[in-house]
């Protein structure tokens, strides 16, 4: 409450004799919040809540790349007072993708509709993208993402540790899974591009969460749109979506193989080191952080992960690993182990 009344105290002063309303919007995993400022006339502001002992550099990111992404519909900064970690920007409105979508979960040609103009926006973002601006996904963040299942999901989650011939298998599947991510063209990488973070809006997609940007595989962000964690399509569906995005690249001149099955074999590849970080990360933030909300959600990205490693002879270690840890059976989203 008292980071939220010193916001208040400050929008006074940056909208004098406007009184307002300030109401809770949103919440980030991490430790950004965001409220709505509604105003006596109707319209409204957002106003990041960062705290600058935590988020500094993190909000320090939000700037920068928030006008290097500024061709695209993200949020317009309206005022800013970093010292105190507070910025406004203007309301891109309540309506995620996520939640549109689950208002009507059986209309897939509206979901599809939905995804093919993230698409666009998606192509436009790679379009732009120029060496040396962002920091490159590299192979040390790569590894130090992936390992985080080794040590939140299964140290944490089941209370187990790899053994002997558990930690060859992870080590060999690891060792032949990074190089094809490696290899692929480098694009501007949102890194969380999802159906949460994408609003709807009466113009274009409106983009949000991208301060974590870097520059690295082609298919990353195309894997986090279509293979999300609270809402999950068949595998038919994800694929006629692939082509979609594949053949809109092309015709963009994006460095994406002249054979879709090479890039579908990327757009795989890099999945499978996504779901393992995002399992990690989900462990993470209910036993590091006390927070719940995203736990339920691991078995989606088990179920993600067996169906992939099993189908790839370079990632057979890691489907015999995940056959030891959780099984072979398709595991429901909402509980957990």
């Amino acid at each position: 409450m008292q980071r939220q009344t010193q916001l208040q105290h400050w929008l006074c002063e940056q909208y004098p004799n406007r009184p307002f309303e300030l109401t809770f919007a949103a919440a980030d995993a991490d430790y950004r919040r965001y409220f709505r400022a509604t105003f006596a006339d109707g319209t409204t502001v957002i106003c990041m809540d960062a705290p600058p002992e935590k988020m500094r550099e993190s909000v320090l990111n939000y700037l920068k790349i928030r006008d290097l992404f500024s061709h695209l519909n993200v949020p317009t900064v309206l005022a800013k007072n970093l010292d105190d970690g507070f910025i406004v920007l203007n309301d891109l409105g309540d309506t995620q993708y996520l939640k549109a979508m689950q208002m009507h979960p059986n209309d897939l040609a509206a979901h599809k509709a939905l995804l093919l103009e993230a698409i666009d926006a998606l192509i436009e973002l790679q379009k732009s993208s120029q060496p040396n601006t962002l920091p490159e996904y590299d192979h040390e963040k790569l590894l130090a993402e992936v390992n985080l299942f080794p040590d939140w999901f299964v140290a944490k989650e089941l209370n187990k540790e790899f053994n002997f011939k558990q930690r060859q298998l992870w080590q060999e599947g690891i060792a032949d899974l990074l190089p094809v991510i490696e290899a692929q063209p480098k694009v501007y990488v949102h890194r969380d591009f999802i159906v949460r973070n994408l609003m709807l809006t009466r113009d274009r997609v409106g983009v949000l969460d991208f301060q974590d940007a870097l520059y690295g595989a082609i298919t990353y962000d195309l894997v986090s749109l279509l293979r999300d964690a609270f809402i999950e399509w068949d595998e038919e569906f994800v694929l006629d979506l692939v082509v979609r995005y594949w053949e809109k690249a092309r015709a963009a001149d994006l460095p994406v193989p002249v054979e879709f099955d090479v890039f579908y074999r990327w757009f795989e590849f890099t999945g499978v080191q996504r779901h393992l970080k995002v399992a990690g990360i989900f462990a993470r933030l209910w036993h590091r952080d006390g927070k719940d909300k995203y736990r339920p959600e691991i078995p989606r990205f088990l179920n993600y992960l067996r169906r992939t490693t099993r189908r790839y002879q370079e990632l057979a270690p890691i489907y015999a690993l995940l056959l030891e840890l959780v099984g072979d059976e398709e595991l429901q989203t909402g509980y957990t182990f």
